[in-house]
């Protein structure tokens, strides 16, 4: 249901209020939510998701990224958001639209945190994921240019 990119992260397209509680099911401890409200009306907003979760006993943390692209903050963001998982030892659901969006904001954190772009490019390819729109700034971020 979900698409793993490694043992403690997977992205997923956007979530139901039911796929909060198969999370949980399946050893997730924080969804990160990275789709803006109001980007599609009928589908769950992150307040719903966020009280899902919640009732569910797992964190919620809400990083929007619009298709205007990506910024410092929400990269910082997400760095602090996988820290305090991988703190709690816990696994992360990181859903948008399509699962793109979390998986670019994904590789660019770790990209900051000094992982090689190639290797992210390869992870997120064996996902069905293709970050050659921001290979520059993974290689800017990870000080890697390869």
């Amino acid at each position: 249901m979900f698409t793993p990119l490694t043992e403690t992260i997977e992205v997923s397209p956007q979530i139901s209020i039911d796929q909060v509680t198969a999370a949980k099911a399946q050893g997730v401890t924080m969804i990160i939510n990275n789709r803006p409200d109001g980007e599609d009306p009928s589908a769950p907003q992150g307040a719903d998701i966020a009280a899902a979760a919640e009732a569910a006993g797992i964190d919620y943390v809400a990083i929007p990224v619009t298709h205007a692209g990506f910024s410092g903050p929400q990269v910082d963001a997400m760095i602090a958001a996988l820290g305090k998982a991988e703190g709690s030892g816990g696994k992360v659901l990181a859903y948008c639209r399509s699962g793109t969006r979390s998986t670019l904001l994904w590789s660019l954190a770790q990209a900051k945190q000094g992982r090689s772009p190639a290797e992210l490019s390869r992870v997120a390819a064996n996902a069905g994921y293709d970050l050659s729109p921001i290979r520059p700034m993974l290689d800017a971020l990870s000080g890697q240019a390869e």
